[in-house]
């Protein structure tokens, strides 16, 4: 019976035996080089590099990596698990899936064979650190409408820009930078670049953006000025191919958005129900309450369908089959419930629940920016209503 065990202990016929024994490393490393700094990462609004050396020694970057380029070459389940114990642990997002599932799947699927080698076995070890550049001041969802340009000429590329809310913006070494480079044409004159960060002129970076949660994850921005990088530096093999290249990769990231959706809402489930088992109210645990069993009762069912869709989606997307409508649904429906469940457990912590140092008040804070992230919710809605 579900009320016999921890909703987090729900399992899926989709992880084999070997899945299962990467889990318990990954839920090593963030008890073991994550949660002891937590407290001091969320002060100063930065993780230490060490964290990223460290994840490299225990395997936990660019995992779908081919092996020639440093990675592991396993299957998307991984990173799955990653997030997963992420969130099981209490660990504070750090930047880890931009990294590795966002930034390093772009340069090994359209990266030309010196850019794959160059920088792929620098981010498996952590001694590059990757970020993606896309939202600028006026410009997030709407891709279409970037203005960082890129203009051609003899020696390179010029950049001038400005990009904000960049996660991994301040200890990046690498970026991958969406850019104008053609102003007249009638598809979107989009191209991606490789930005090697390390004393290069015209870069600067502003001030750590103060955000309402994850506060260890550093989030920049970004300013270019004359900034001049190699033609080779182009990702992909002629201009104008940003935009597609970006909604292909938008699926993945909204299926791993909806990951940490659903794991959100099982860990905000569990904890509360731990914390009605031992809080007491007029003389019994407040778990003994009707309206604290029914709120539960609905956050766990919540919990429950989510799980179901999203192991789905992960399904459809190992076979190929994952659409961007249903991407869309998932990415929407799970953060919606996410966000909801999440504020229900906060509220059956009573003023407990306020305070940073019980785990539901910093999950609270973390999961408001997924209804916006990876595509604001009312921009799937939009992705979905397209596709009737």
């Amino acid at each position: 019976m579900i009320g016999e065990q921890s909703v987090e202990t729900m399992t899926t016929s989709l992880f084999s035996e070997e899945h299962e024994i990467f889990r318990a490393t990954a839920r090593r490393y963030f008890e073991r080089e994550c949660l002891p700094y937590a407290e001091e990462w969320e002060k100063r609004g930065i993780v230490d590099r060490e964290a990223w050396t460290k994840a490299a020694e225990y395997g936990v970057l660019c995992m779908t990596v081919d092996p020639a380029y440093g990675g592991a070459g396993v299957d998307a389940l991984y990173p799955v698990i990653l997030l997963e114990e992420q969130v099981r642990t209490g660990a504070p997002p750090i930047g880890l899936s931009v990294h590795s599932d966002i930034v390093a799947p772009y340069i090994e699927l359209y990266g030309s064979e010196r850019q794959k080698q160059r920088c792929l076995p620098r981010m498996a070890a952590g001694e590059w650190i990757g970020a993606i550049a896309m939202s600028e001041p006026s410009t997030g969802s709407d891709l279409r409408a970037v203005q960082t340009t890129a203009r051609r000429v003899s020696d390179g590329y010029l950049i001038n820009g400005r990009k904000t809310f960049i996660t991994n913006g301040h200890l990046a070494d690498l970026i991958v930078l969406v850019a104008r480079t053609d102003n007249e044409a009638e598809e979107p004159g989009i191209s991606l670049f490789l930005i090697e960060t390390n004393g290069l002129a015209g870069l600067q970076r502003g001030r750590k953006l103060d955000k309402i949660g994850q506060k260890a994850s550093d989030t920049a921005e970004l300013f270019f000025d004359d900034v001049l990088v190699p033609h080779a530096n182009l990702l992909g093999e002629r201009e104008g191919r940003g935009f597609a290249q970006l909604m292909d990769r938008l699926v993945y990231e909204r299926l791993l958005t909806g990951v940490v959706a659903v794991a959100s809402m099982e860990k905000a489930v569990s904890l509360t129900t731990d914390y009605a088992k031992v809080r007491h109210a007029f003389g019994r645990p407040i778990l003994h309450f009707q309206n604290t069993r029914f709120k539960l009762a609905e956050s766990l069912t919540l919990a429950a369908v989510a799980r179901s869709f999203l192991n789905k989606c992960i399904g459809d997307y190992m076979r190929g089959e994952l659409s961007a409508e249903k991407a869309a649904m998932l990415k929407w429906w799970t953060t919606e419930q996410q966000c909801h469940v999440v504020d229900e457990c906060l509220q059956l912590h009573g003023g407990y629940g306020y305070m940073r140092e019980f785990p539901i008040a910093r999950l609270w804070a973390d999961s408001r920016v997924a209804k916006i992230y990876a595509g604001t919710n009312e921009i799937m809605k939009e992705v979905i209503g397209r596709a009737l």
